[in-house]
């Protein structure tokens, strides 16, 4: 199947994104839990920091990641045209 420049655009968008966001999710998962002893000398209201970012950060970023990327595919979507269910040939 050959895309056309619009479709391959949309989807090279979209791949760029996930990638970003994906890099931000193993930012927050790994790096900070790498240097959570580093961290741990850093409190935040009474609590070491490499704890507040587990227990409190991290899912908060996970959740900011989740309505950033269906935000901007709505709005990706718009600007091509796309529906869902286009596309599905069941």
């Amino acid at each position: 199947m050959r895309l056309e420049g619009k479709h391959r655009d949309y989807w090279r968008r979209n791949l760029k994104m996930t990638a970003l966001l994906l890099a931000v999710w193993f930012a927050v998962s790994f790096v900070v839990s790498f240097f959570a002893r580093n961290l741990a000398e850093i409190t935040v209201m009474g609590f070491p920091l490499g704890f507040y970012m587990g227990a409190q950060g991290a899912p908060l970023i996970y959740l900011v990641i989740i309505w950033w990327y269906a935000r901007y595919m709505n709005r990706l979507d718009r600007r091509y045209g796309v529906r869902e269910g286009e596309g599905d040939d069941d």
